[in-house]
């Protein structure tokens, strides 16, 4: 079965431009470094005095960048739902 799904111009503008790049970037971090950070600072072993910035700067990439995938998944999955299920291959 082959579904087809439109999203809005708005989405079509955002997944073109350059914040789709730096979003898809971010999602490495967001996995891997935010908790890393994280935990040194809580340790005081990464940038010690600035972690009124950095503790919140990686909660933010660790919540906000998935938020992004899901909206766009959450379209996806809209659409599949609306088609109906499949009767085979």
């Amino acid at each position: 079965m082959i579904v087809s799904v439109a999203i809005s111009p708005k989405w079509v503008k955002v997944i073109r431009s350059p914040l789709y790049v730096a979003v898809s970037a971010l999602t490495g971090v967001s996995i891997s470094f935010a908790p890393l950070f994280l935990y040194w600072s809580g340790q005081r072993r990464f940038f010690p005095g600035y972690e009124w910035a950095v503790v919140p700067l990686c909660f933010a990439i660790i919540y906000l960048v998935p938020l992004f995938y899901f909206f766009l998944g959450s379209m996806v999955a809209r659409k599949v739902r609306e088609n109906g299920p499949t009767t085979g291959l």
